[in-house]
């Protein structure tokens, strides 16, 4: 690659944020990652501009919950919610992070997603900005939307950075309608964050896919970052057979164990040891 090629060179080339999203979006198995915004759709913004629209979020999901399980603890609906809107902006970022070594914009404003028919949980999401963050190596550095950082490093605080500043703003939306603690808030953000990161690895289906994907998740959470609850709790386990996985530790709960013949998660905070 010529390091020297100018911006109208790159717009040739023509290798923005939309055909990041082209190639992303072709890789995955599940939902959709678009520019579009469909009807029926949820602007992020306007979520948390209006956190009225969480309560009605919150009164669909139980409805299905008390259609598929027999009841509806308004602490696992409210919980199943925290998880799902967070996932967006981290799943957006992991995604593109481990594909395409680029950061978009993760600021509500930029984002949308679209709901499953049935269960009420993000199946489609949509960038709509056009302005990334990038390495100096990257085919499309020289573009006026593109933000070159130093290293891999460096685009790894972006991510964080721009996840934060996302969550930041869920926080003080969600928290008065919820009753989750700011805690619990924060401690899903940082599970979204590190299962976001390791899950993009893990759909190319290989070891070392999977693998990359752990790479950077201890990349991005190599430390405790405030007010994110820890560093990226991903460690190698190997089970009583002597087959070796890769495991996480939940920082939230889900509170799934509050439903009908349920119990704890195995990687619950209420019962693994820390």
């Amino acid at each position: 690659m010529n390091q020297q090629r100018s911006s109208r060179d790159a717009s040739d080339v023509g290798d923005g944020l939309a055909s990041s999203l082209l190639r992303v979006g072709g890789l995955q198995e599940r939902g959709e990652l678009r520019r579009d915004v469909p009807t029926g759709w949820f602007h992020c913004a306007e979520l948390l501009e209006h956190p009225e629209l969480f309560t009605e979020w919150r009164e669909r999901l139980e409805k299905w919950l008390l259609h598929n399980h027999g009841a509806a603890p308004e602490r696992t609906a409210a919980s199943y919610v925290m998880s799902w809107y967070l996932h967006v902006p981290a799943y957006v970022g992991a995604l593109l992070l481990h594909h395409e070594r680029r950061v978009p914009s993760l600021k509500p404003e930029q984002l949308a997603f679209g709901l499953g028919d049935d269960r009420p949980h993000p199946e489609g999401m949509a960038v709509l900005g056009d302005s990334f963050y990038c390495l100096p190596t990257d085919p499309g550095s020289a573009r006026p939307e593109a933000t070159v950082v130093a290293d891999e490093r460096a685009l790894a605080g972006v991510l964080r950075a721009q996840f934060v500043a996302h969550a930041t703003r869920f926080v003080r939306a969600y928290a008065p309608s919820s009753r989750l603690g700011r805690r619990m808030l924060w401690a899903a953000a940082t599970d979204a964050l590190d299962n976001s990161l390791w899950w993009a690895g893990r759909q190319g289906g290989t070891p070392d896919a999977e693998g990359a994907g752990v790479a950077d998740a201890a990349l991005v959470l190599d430390d405790r970052y405030r007010p994110l609850t820890s560093a990226s709790t991903l460690r190698m386990a190997v089970d009583a057979d002597g087959h070796r996985a890769w495991e996480r530790r939940r920082e939230s709960c889900c509170f799934s164990y509050l439903l009908p013949g349920e119990a704890e998660c195995e990687e619950c905070p209420r019962v693994c040891s820390r």
